[in-house]
């Protein structure tokens, strides 16, 4: 079934009367979907696997001082860390709790081979996910002053994992509404690697200066990203990185080709200043200044069809989510909010937090990232479109941390980066297949807060992270992207919902601070 509305807003009247005729047909082909969704919004995070935030969900410790949480009746059990696996556990050390007071982490060592030889699958016939703190927990000193006397990383950290006491919000969300305990990475590998993937669905086609390149340092390995390579096509990008483009088609080029809105919205993508854009900062979590914008966050600018190089603005805030100038990359606070808020909510929109606010340890945290996405949440649910809105919650890696749960091989790599199933090798990949792409890769968080969403629901269909592309794919029916892209194969995140509370808008409404409910509106 096609649902469409019926009537425009009187705001989208007014709007389509001083636009171009293009603008306004392009406006109206967003409500022609599979779904009763007309709007998607992809709140993109950082450098969290699923074990590390819901591992004992829905039993959280509840001491003293710390926010309480108490499961609702009939919660579902996650495939999270068994007693066994909390005290015997195959590992160096066993898995501890983390508390608000521990939010401050270094980042863990999350790279592909490494990612890789933690999971273990060298000598036998399945991954025995006890190598992590030899491979992948941190050691190096990160963000610090040399000579301020601060320890080095401890690599047990790797082991360590939060409970609803300090993610209190996202516990809540997932009683609320839907989540998921069986979706993973695209690929092993880090920031890149899962950004590239989130939109394309292939690490494949590094190019520099327009000729495809095979090997850059651990950045690039069979033609495929498996490091943090920055784009090319991005003036923020440091010139003393590896910089490349990307060949290839994107999410946003089929969005293009049918004519729906869409965008990436960046924290720091400009500046109020624009001799600022690229150095706009705030205080990290370590202490240090954090610049707001990551080039390689930020996947659309590796793409020539989707780059804005120059960060230029958009023509007008009407012409957010349509083609021009800024070529659909914009800034979160100047551009998606005055659209959002003035009736010009593109039909999918791409969300990235400022660094400081994205959740990737050592220069952000959970509790930062918690406010974050509380205060958008909550933002968003009070805009008209909400009641036929889907914020999908996604992770791009998981910052090497622990998870117990051996992803399955559905791709296949053979080069001096892979490891998992022997030296060279990430099982054996099929004639003509591009390499670089060993995957899945470690278990990710996966949210759905939507009036739609089934409630205190968890989904245990296997899904990656191309399985939102493949999600926006279907609702507005624009095909595959092709080219060995994984959307091809993505399990699909419909069964998250229940498109029969078509006219229900339910809310949750949170606290900041402490993740606790604040006001609530037909929540059955």
């Amino acid at each position: 079934m096609i649902y469409s509305r019926v009537a425009l807003t009187a705001a989208a009247i007014a709007a389509a009367a001083t636009a171009p005729i293009l603008q306004a047909e392009q406006r109206n082909q967003d409500s022609s979907t599979r779904t009763p969704i007309k709007h998607v919004v992809v709140l993109f995070q950082e450098n969290r696997p699923f074990d590390h935030y819901f591992g004992t969900y829905p039993n959280a410790l509840n001491l003293p001082g710390e926010p309480q949480f108490q499961p609702r009746p009939r919660t579902p059990q996650v495939n999270g860390l068994t007693y066994e696996l909390l005290h015997n556990n195959p590992n160096k050390v066993q898995p501890f709790r983390l508390g608000p007071g521990d939010v401050v982490e270094c980042s863990q060592t999350h790279v592909y081979k490494n990612e890789q030889q933690a999971a273990d699958g060298a000598l036998t016939d399945k991954l025995l996910m006890d190598k992590f703190v030899e491979n992948d927990g941190a050691t190096n000193k990160q963000g610090v002053p040399t000579d301020d006397g601060s320890p080095f990383c401890d690599p047990s950290m790797v082991m360590g994992y939060f409970d609803g006491n300090t993610v209190t919000a996202l516990w809540n969300y997932a009683q609320r509404f839907a989540m998921s305990d069986n979706s993973f990475a695209t690929n092993w590998g880090s920031s890149a690697v899962g950004a590239i993937n989130l939109i394309s669905g292939n690490t494949h086609g590094a190019q520099m200066n327009g000729v495809p390149v095979d090997v850059i340092g651990t950045d690039i390995v069979g033609g495929s990203v498996i490091g943090n390579p920055r784009p090319e096509l991005d003036d923020c990008s440091p010139a003393t990185t590896n910089r490349i483009t990307m060949a290839g088609r994107t999410i946003g080029d089929l969005l293009n080709e049918k004519g729906i809105t869409w965008g990436w919205f960046n924290g720091g993508f400009r500046a109020a200043d624009p001799t600022k854009t690229c150095t706009a900062s705030h205080l990290g979590s370590n202490s240090q200044p954090q610049a707001d914008y990551i080039p390689h966050h930020e996947p659309f600018q590796y793409y020539p069809s989707t780059a804005n190089r120059q960060h230029v603005p958009p023509s007008s805030p009407e012409s957010i989510g349509l083609t021009d100038q800024a070529n659909h990359q914009y800034d979160l606070d100047l551009d998606f909010w005055p659209a959002a808020e003035s009736g010009h909510l593109p039909a999918v929109s791409f969300i990235k937090a400022p660094a400081y606010e994205e959740g990737h340890n050592r220069y952000s945290d959970s509790l930062v990232e918690q406010r974050y996405l509380v205060e958008t949440i909550n933002r968003l649910q009070r805009l008209p479109e909400w009641k036929e809105m889907a914020i999908l919650i996604v992770w791009d890696d998981s910052d090497g941390l622990y998870d117990h749960q051996p992803p399955p091989l559905v791709n296949a790599s053979n080069t001096s980066q892979d490891a998992l199933t022997g030296p060279n090798s990430c099982g054996q990949s099929a004639a003509g297949a591009y390499q670089g792409r060993c995957g899945y890769g470690p278990r990710l968080p996966f949210l759905v807060v939507s009036p739609f969403a089934k409630s205190n629901f968890v989904d245990h269909t296997l899904t990656d992270q191309t399985s939102v592309i493949r999600f926006i794919e279907d609702n507005w029916g624009l095909g595959r992207i092709g080219d060995q892209s994984f959307d091809d194969r993505a399990g699909s995140i419909e069964n998250m919902f229940d498109f029969s509370r078509h006219g229900s808008a339910r809310h949750l409404f949170l606290d900041p601070a402490t993740g606790q409910p604040i006001e609530q509106e037909d929540n059955r």
